[in-house]
């Protein structure tokens, strides 16, 4: 979970309507623990290993051997690419004291917001007792959608924890002592 900061107000002259000041603004982006540059080093060192294995069997004269050494390289790197292309996936949920909007973006870019004002909007929580939170979601008028999904059950209790207490503190309204 990454909290992202974003400038709802204007500069100058013009103040900042407190009633549009984020309470609560984070972005939520499944983890990947592999980046681009160790994605190079495994890729180098998996084409290394292959070669090198292949070497014995061409010389033996089994080449088709090298040729599905190759289709395992090919197969890991479309495999790493579309695990790439799936962490383009986010979620981010802002709340305001007039308003909680949670935009999810697919790895496709499709892009779905929710909206809703925070004085009807409840946290919903899914608990087991063996593996913790397993699941959150936003309801509001008979309407739930799910939020959080690629954070870990530890994660997903802190975000929780925030979450509350942003949507709790949106619903005392907008504090104007603050500027």
């Amino acid at each position: 979970m990454s909290g992202g900061k974003h400038d709802y107000g204007y500069r100058g002259e013009e103040r900042t309507d407190a009633s549009e000041r984020p309470v609560f603004d984070a972005t939520i982006t499944p983890h990947r623990s592999l980046g681009q540059s160790g994605f190079r080093i495994v890729m180098t060192l998996v084409c290394l290993a292959s070669v090198v294995s292949s070497i014995p069997f061409v010389v033996l004269g089994a080449w088709p051997v090298a040729g599905f050494f190759g289709l395992d390289i090919l197969a890991l790197f479309i495999a790493f690419k579309l695990n790439f292309r799936a962490a383009r996936a986010f979620e981010r949920i802002v709340v305001t004291p007039l308003e909680v909007l949670l935009r999810k973006v697919s790895h496709r870019g499709k892009e779905a917001i929710w909206r809703s004002n925070p004085a009807w909007t409840k946290l919903e929580r899914e608990q087991d007792e063996d593996y913790g939170l397993l699941g959150l979601s936003l309801v509001s008028r008979g309407r739930s959608v799910p939020v959080g999904s690629a954070l870990s059950p530890d994660e997903r209790e802190g975000f929780a924890e925030a979450l509350g207490t942003a949507l709790a503190k949106a619903r005392r309204g907008p504090d104007f002592g603050k500027a």
